[in-house]
């Protein structure tokens, strides 16, 4: 019984197609560009408050490209692929 299972091929084939990976990959980048551009802002010395903390880049930009990243990687994974 075990060596029948043995010599049945494995089947490995990739769940998506490629169009839902390459889409996956722009999500990627866009959630990466996102945390990219939210880190920074803080100062050297711990006394002094900066201000450039509540810019638009930080407050507005980064978080918006994020959610705009992951609704992209919620499309890749629903899209209905080639196969």
């Amino acid at each position: 019984m075990g060596s029948k299972n043995k010599k049945e091929k494995t089947n490995s084939e990739f769940l998506f197609g490629k169009r839902n990976y390459k889409i996956m990959l722009v999500g990627l980048g866009l959630i990466a560009l996102g945390f990219a551009l939210m880190a920074g802002g803080g100062s050297d010395d711990p006394t002094i408050f900066n201000e450039e903390i509540y810019n638009f880049q930080r407050i507005r930009l980064a978080p918006t490209l994020i959610l705009i990243g992951f609704a992209i990687e919620v499309y890749a994974i629903l899209a209905k692929s080639e196969k």
